[in-house]
């Protein structure tokens, strides 16, 4: 019983920093003519405010920091660098109307947790997962191979995201305690970049109460859904977690193409329709798995 219901907190946790990912652009368009690293920079910085405030009024700092080992430490570092990049290229992608090129990347993401899953932690796939994987990925090479748009963005979100959710879910650390360290260590470089912004008078912070405002903004919306997305990446399987961010990229295709109007191309319009039949197709093979385990349940009783 305390697994069911573990499993149904950790959807939860999913959908909801999936769907908050999804419509971050709408955030991110009212700073666009800030700086990608400056922005990034004070996302890291307010976050560090954020994540210590709540430590500290849980009186976890001490013990968090005391259970953190040499394999863990080395581990954080990895995933925050991973984050990091992650974090510059999708806000780079949103300024430079590249959200077309970010949504593929988020599509593809999924497919990066799934084969990580199966790769190097034994998670198996049924004959359907593996159908809908190929499917998927085929429309990812038509685009390869078309040489159309920036893939380099969505490859990078890809990759960078899928290796941090794999990394998230074998560091022996809780959720909120890990990005804690992550955002401690990134902290340094953060200040640093603020710094040389501001001593070369560039800086966008303290010349308007309202960019003010929303770059302060940044530690609590990058905040909840890394929290959300952590404690639900320890919940669920790998496979799972990876269906549940098909859910971002979606919001983030509709906004490039209702509100921001980006152009599609016909070899976009193939790579996502593949794509979207993988997706239902590894939808419906995690249904028809959950139906198939229920009526095992039923017959054993």
């Amino acid at each position: 019983m305390t697994g069911s219901s573990d499993s149904r907190t950790g959807l939860l946790y999913g959908i909801t920093a999936n769907a908050l990912w999804g419509v971050l652009p709408l955030y991110l368009n009212l700073l666009k003519g800030v700086d990608a690293l400056e922005l990034l920079s004070h996302r890291v910085v307010w976050s560090l405010l954020v994540f210590g405030a709540i430590l500290v009024a849980a009186k976890q700092i001490g013990p968090i920091f005391a259970a953190v080992n040499r394999r863990t430490l080395g581990l954080l570092t990895l995933s925050a660098a991973l984050i990091a990049i992650n974090w510059f290229v999708y806000i780079w992608s949103a300024a430079n109307g590249r959200l077309v090129e970010a949504s593929l990347g988020y599509f593809i993401t999924p497919l990066v947790s799934i084969a990580l899953g199966t790769l190097l932690l034994g998670e198996r796939l049924a004959r359907l997962q593996i159908v809908a994987i190929g499917v998927a990925a085929a429309g990812v090479l038509i685009l390869a191979v078309s040489g159309s748009g920036a893939l380099w963005i969505s490859l990078t979100l890809a990759l960078t995201f899928g290796f941090y959710g794999l990394i998230r879910k074998v560091a022996e650390i809780d959720a909120l305690g890990g990005l804690m360290i992550e955002t401690a260590l990134l902290t340094p470089f953060a200040f640093t970049f603020l710094f040389s912004f501001s001593s070369r008078g560039e800086a966008v912070f303290g010349q308007s109460g309202v960019v003010d405002v929303l770059l302060i903004l940044a530690g609590p919306i990058t905040a909840l859904p890394l929290i959300l997305f952590a404690a639900g990446a320890r919940r669920l399987r790998n496979a799972t977690l990876g269906l549940l961010q098909f859910i971002a990229p979606t919001l983030l295709f509709l906004q490039a193409v209702t509100l921001y109007h980006e152009p599609i191309r016909p070899v976009h319009l193939a790579t996502f329709g593949l794509i979207w039949l993988g997706c239902g197709v590894y939808a419906w093979a995690i249904y028809f798995d959950i139906n198939r385990e229920n009526d095992m349940s039923r017959n054993q009783l």
